[in-house]
């Protein structure tokens, strides 16, 4: 069960929280939840807001399926930031100029998914059962070397 949420227009720009995101990108939910609550960047309290609402929404999707929900097995499958619309301004300056100043939004998006690992066991159990009935794995064969080259052998020539 995957679910999502985003938040468009968080007044920072999107450089400065893909740091951020890029630290929690298929992490678990919960060490996702300690980097971004002991993180010093400003960007890591909208991204953690953000985490905690599609976590809220995957436990309200298993609650109307009636299927049970464990946070700790969520991992965050899915976490970009885009940039969001640019608000254009200006300012006062030397000899009766403006000069622009660009104060920059984005949009962040998480998704969240429950572990498969039932899923990744079943090709390990294969490879048991195909190692007890003795069936062994065909041999790459050899490769040929080339016959080694002869060495030209040179003489110095004595200098006057």
């Amino acid at each position: 069960m995957e679910s999502r949420a985003i938040q468009s227009g968080v007044r920072q720009s999107a450089r400065k929280m893909r740091l951020v995101i890029d630290l929690i990108r298929g992490r678990a939910v919960p060490e996702a939840d300690a980097i971004l609550r002991f993180s010093k960047k400003r960007a890591a309290h909208q991204i953690h807001k953000v985490l905690k609402s599609a976590v809220a929404n995957a436990q309200q999707a298993a609650q109307r399926q009636n299927t049970p929900f464990d946070a700790d097995t969520l991992r965050v499958t899915y976490a970009v930031v885009n940039e969001g619309q640019t608000l254009k301004r200006f300012t006062a300056a030397a000899m009766g100029r403006g000069t622009p100043i660009l104060k920059r939004t984005s949009h962040v998006e998480i998704r969240v998914a429950g572990a498969a690992a039932p899923a990744k066991a079943a090709p390990a159990a294969a490879a048991v059962k195909a190692a007890a009935k003795g069936e062994a794995k065909p041999r790459a064969k050899a490769k040929r070397k080339a016959p080694a080259k002869k060495k030209k052998t040179t003489t110095k020539k004595a200098s006057k």
